[in-house]
């Protein structure tokens, strides 16, 4: 579409220490649009064969600059004549738009093929949203580990540390038409703990085809891999390396609030009404 712009967009030659990374999914992948900003360089599949695009770049003598580029800055500059924008409030824009269900849903056929693309809205108040959104969940998604745990009802026999050791923690089931479903309100931690009163708003917040909060229950396990026969021990991270038994419980009513604090702002985002070209 003509009324695109792509002037953020950068090639990454090699692998820089990246400050930021916006990662969306690979050309061609099917499990639907994601974008999740994080601090570190991440595995190829972190999103389903992510593209990535840093906030800045780095040369041969480690000397740092601007990923957007000056044609991209003079661009929206232009859109917005006699506003202050600057290099940062437009990546973080672009984050903000990458978030907004308008944006989505309108290119979600482009979006299944080809990288994002940023439109410049039609106001610069919706710029400020954009870029103000993007900021805040940028903050929100690269500190998910200190975000304040989400208060849900524990029901818990736990008095030590040990008790808290996770294998694999699964949904309770609860009786519909005559038959066991899936209760999201309720996940069993383990035998000694349970998890209740989960706010169903919590599992809107998606990544990569599905709730954040199911990738906890997911991954925050004891899992042996068939073919090479090697452990992977959630507990092993909680215990050595965060010197936190509690950890995976703990991590787990994080993204809840993760997920809350998400969909509120997205649903706080402006329209999506984009200027003219």
């Amino acid at each position: 579409s003509n009324i695109l712009s792509s002037h953020f967009t950068v090639k990454i030659r090699r692998k820089y220490q990246i400050y930021i990374e916006l990662n969306s999914p690979g050309l061609g992948e099917s499990k639907g649009f994601s974008a999740l900003m994080v601090n570190a360089i991440p595995n190829f599949h972190f999103i389903a064969g992510n593209q990535c695009f840093p906030r800045y770049l780095y040369d041969e003598n480690g000397n740092r600059f601007e990923a957007i580029t000056d044609q991209g800055l003079a661009h929206f500059r232009a859109a917005y004549p006699g506003e202050t924008i600057g290099k940062e409030d437009i990546f973080y824009y672009c984050y903000g738009l990458l978030h907004s269900p308008d944006y989505r849903a309108r290119y979600a056929a482009n979006l299944s093929k080809q990288l994002p693309r940023i439109p410049a809205v039609k106001e610069f108040a919706d710029f400020q949203a954009f870029s103000e959104a993007g900021r805040a969940l940028a903050h929100l998604h690269i500190n998910y580990e200190t975000v304040e745990p989400y208060p849900a009802t524990l029901e818990s026999t736990a008095t030590e540390p040990a008790h808290y050791r996770v294998e694999k923690m699964r949904h309770a089931k609860i009786k519909q038409n005559g038959k066991g479903v899936k209760d999201p309100a309720t996940i069993l931690y383990n035998h000694r703990v349970t998890v209740k009163d989960i706010p169903p708003e919590a599992y809107r917040y998606i990544v990569n085809g599905k709730p954040a909060i199911d990738w906890v229950v997911e991954r925050q396990s004891i899992k042996t891999d068939k073919a090479s026969g090697i452990t992977n021990d959630a507990n092993d991270w909680a215990c050595e390396t965060m010197n936190n038994p509690r950890y995976p419980l703990e991590l787990l009513l994080r993204v809840i609030t993760v997920s809350l604090e998400t969909m509120r702002i997205v649903d706080g985002l402006p329209g999506l009404d984009i200027a003219k070209t």
